[in-house]
């Protein structure tokens, strides 16, 4: 530590606070002499922050099945973003968000559309009839959609290793679905182009957010879209409010999800892109599903199939090459460029 103090300037008004969650590019931007034991302690804060929101949104497509089934997918998801929203607005008026959330508050409405109300009840609809670690498998396509629309929408011409990885991505997502095409598999084909439908909406969520909500407190589009989904479900939500009751586990799983899946999962997040980068965050990817698997297995024993292992291996390795993650070797990438 005096090593630290002696050859590192601390400008005056930053507080310890800052130092410690400040992005470590930033820092050592700023602070060139920042030992290796400082940057390690920032990375073991964000390794715990990955794994624990790997668990809390894995965990969200158990409280789904849970749930769903007693009260239906829209009023689930109804009370999933009311209840973010309740645990969020607080934190966002405590850091003096809430006029800036007034002033974007257009494209976070849309974005409320498209990475919570849609995707969430289509899950949810997903939910009753396929396994959560199914769902959470198929959920992991997202940034195989988001590499595709950033293609189409952005112009962002993939290289070799990131079109192997929509390939791949894509074949791995066939092998899901290969024994579900039958009469007596209507069903469940239909619920998995649900959970499909779901990822795309996430992959064109997060292109839409880096062009329009560049900028934007993280904390205040976090809320944001959890109110814009709430105010959007409502009306449905009352029109299809179960008439039987509800079970006390329904209820318990429908408002940990909110708080947990979703208010404290979207600040855990968020500070890992601050932290890390977007790109390093989408590591979450390769957890949701194994965290899905590990809970389904755990409290309703949906234990997967080597099918859905083999497809859910397949599409993570596709991920890995679409994100950059992976690369193909530069002899096939110049191979492939030609």
């Amino acid at each position: 530590m005096r090593r630290f103090a002696l050859n590192v300037r601390i400008r005056p008004d930053l507080r310890v606070h800052d130092l410690y969650a400040a992005p470590l590019p930033v820092l050592r931007s700023h602070y060139p002499a920042l030992p290796y034991a400082a940057s390690r302690l920032v990375k073991s804060r964000d390794i715990v922050d990955l794994l624990l929101l790997g668990a809390l949104w894995g965990a969200s497509f158990l409280f789904m099945r849970v749930a769903a089934p007693e009260f239906g997918p829209i009023p689930l998801i109804e009370i999933r973003v009311g209840v973010g929203a309740l645990f969020l607005l607080p934190l966002l008026a405590m850091r003096d968000g809430l006029a800036t959330l007034k002033q974007g508050w257009k494209p976070v409405w849309i974005m409320g559309v498209f990475n919570s109300a849609l995707p969430f009840c289509l899950f949810a609809f997903a939910a009753l009839t396929i396994s959560g670690g199914l769902a959470a498998i198929l959920n992991s396509s997202s940034p195989l959609w988001g590499a595709l629309i950033a293609w189409v929408w952005m112009g962002e011409r993939p290289n070799a290793s990131r079109i192997a990885g929509l390939v791949l991505g894509f074949c791995g997502v066939l092998i899901l679905m290969s024994d579900k095409f039958t009469l007596h598999s209507s069903v469940a084909a239909l619920a998995i182009g649900a959970a499909l439908l779901a990822a795309l909406s996430y992959g064109f969520a997060a292109n839409f957010a880096r062009r329009y909500l560049t900028g934007l407190p993280s904390l205040a589009v976090a809320t944001g879209t959890q109110i814009s989904a709430a105010l959007l479900l409502a009306p449905f939500a009352l029109a299809l409010w179960p008439a039987h009751a509800v079970s006390s586990a329904a209820w318990w799983s429908a408002i940990v999800m909110g708080v947990a899946s979703t208010g404290i999962a979207y600040i855990l997040y968020f500070r890992l892109i601050a932290n890390v980068g977007a790109a390093r965050a989408l590591a979450v990817t390769y957890l949701v599903p194994m965290f899905g698997i590990f809970w389904g297995a755990m409290f309703l024993h949906e234990w997967p199939s080597w099918r859905e292992l083999g497809g859910c291996a397949v599409i993570l390795l596709g991920t890995a090459f679409a994100t950059g993650m992976l690369r193909l070797p530069a002899r096939a990438v110049a191979d492939g460029d030609r």
